[in-house]
Formats: C-alpha cells, structure tokens, sequence
C-alpha cells in the first residue's frame, strides 16, 4: 500500500506524523525568531554604513542555516543527538553539554507548542489540503508571535509574504475565494490604519506598529473580509484582559508597550479554526439566523 494511502487510511499515523513534523518545525521556528532580527539588525547597519558612505561593518555569514546549531556560550556546535526537539532539552537538563551554560526553555516550548497546535489544527481542517494550508499558516503565526514578544517587531519578510501567499491560495480556492481575499487583505490593512491615525491624532501617541496592520491584512487574505470583525473583537478582548492584568497582577505601568501582533495572531488562529461557528452561534444567539 503507498505510503499516502495508508497515512489516509490511519487516523493513528496521521496524528504521529503530524506532531514529529510539528516538533521538528518548532525547533527551525526557533531558530527563526532568534536569527531573522539579528539579520535584519545587521541590515540595517550595512544601510546606515552605506548611508554615511562608509564601508559596510565587516561580518562572518549569518544566515537561518549558517553558522550551525551552537552553544551562544561557549560556541560549540550542537551534536545531533542533543538537537532532538523537546527530548534533549530534558535529556540535558537545559544545560549544554559541553559547558553546563543555561538554555532557554523557550526552544522546549516552542516546539512542543508547535506540535500541539499542529495537532489541534489538523484535527480540526483533516488531511486535506485546507489541513495543510491551515498547517502552514499556523506556523507562520507562531513564529510571529515569538518575534513580536521579544522584539516588539512583527518582520516584512514574514509578513508580507505570508499575505501573498494567502492571496495565492485564494486562485485554487482553499479558504475563500479570490475577491474575498483581496478585499479581506485591504480591508484588514486599512480598519487598523485608520484606527491608529484615529488614536495619534486624539492622543498624540502612536498605539501600535505598521506590522500590526500588515498581519491583519495578512489574515483578512486567508480567511477573508468576513473574519475580520471577529479577529478583531477576539484581539481587542484578550489584549485588553491580558493588559489589565499585567498592570493590577504585576504593576505594569499603563504606558509601558505590550506588542498586538501575539493577540491579533491568536485571534487569527482561532478564527482559522472555530471561525464559522463562532459567527453562527453569535448570529443565533442575537437572533439574526
């Protein structure tokens, strides 16, 4: 029997697989978020250098494959046997081999959140190519979030292709049909526009970023104008939960920054998945439908 079929065929086998490729893109994920701000960084220096008509600051290749896996401690590279998502990390004890130096638990979580959410979602979408897509979206937001919350930066290099591919999509159809999806992209980039001019021009403060908007614009493509109000609702709810916690739980100032992107990104995801439902039984519930 080929593979696929007996993968199609085995409800078992396809959560396996599903959850080792959910740990093994949580582990590159990681490897994202550490390294594509630290690239654009040495961009940006490489512009201001050439901006001043000085040569560009000298710098070994730094890319997402080099150099390799390495202790930020002692700069050993990172054996195979102690690069297994998850399992080396406790295997190790969070400690690196080599020099006992810590490691963040934040690889371990990422990638076992990856496969978790991997799961959910292809439990959910099945082994269709919506599932795939969904998959790859999914990702795609995880890594943005991690981004955002160390960096406060949500990347063009992520965003805007993550939006064009949604656009992309749109022509098979997967999610939602060609018109939709442009007019969900514009839309999902022109409400937050709007929103933050809007709040500079009352209060004389800038409320979020342009990545904010580019992401919202990059889930109105894949799932269409018609989940924007709820990706919205959804953000503004548990931001805003999450901010008043931080300020009475933790005595956050309330003028001290929190990045939108995590919240806009976990609505999206929602909304990917539970989306319709949500909509109909807010529709029954009002009594529209």
């Amino acid at each position: 029997m080929p593979l696929f079929d007996l993968l199609a065929a085995n409800t078992g086998l396809q959560a396996a697989l599903v959850v080792l490729v959910g740990l093994a893109v949580g582990s590159f994920l990681s490897v994202v978020a550490v390294r594509v701000p630290r690239m654009l960084e040495a961009d940006w220096a490489a512009q201001c250098a050439e901006l001043r008509g000085e040569p560009p600051p000298a710098r070994e290749p730094f890319n997402l494959i080099r150099p390799g896996s390495h202790c930020p401690a002692c700069n050993r590279p990172v054996r195979a046997r102690d690069n297994v998502p998850v399992v080396s990390w406790l295997l190790l004890r969070g400690r690196c081999r080599d020099c006992g130096a810590r490691i963040s638990p934040r690889y371990p979580i990422v990638e076992g959140l990856t496969a978790v959410l991997s799961l959910v979602t292809w439990w959910q979408l099945g082994w269709t190519v919506a599932g795939a897509a969904g998959l790859v979206l999914t990702w795609w937001l995880i890594v943005l979030t991690v981004i955002d919350l160390d960096h406060f930066l949500l990347p063009d290099s992520l965003t805007l292709p993550g939006l064009w591919l949604g656009l992309l999509l749109a022509l098979v159809p997967v999610f939602v049909g060609p018109a939709t999806a442009i007019t969900g992209a514009a839309a999902g980039y022109l409400v937050l526009w709007a929103v933050y001019h809007a709040f500079r021009l009352i209060t004389g403060k800038e409320g979020m970023g342009y990545g904010d908007f580019k992401l919202l614009a990059l889930l109105g493509a894949w799932l269409g104008w018609q989940m924007l109000p709820l990706v919205i609702i959804l953000s503004s709810f548990v931001g805003a939960a999450v901010g008043i916690a931080l300020i009475a739980g933790l005595g956050r100032h309330r003028d001290q920054p929190i990045p939108f992107g995590p919240y806009l990104a976990a609505a999206g995801w929602v909304a990917l998945l539970w989306g319709d439902a949500l909509i109909d039984a807010y529709l029954q519930f009002a009594g529209i439908a």
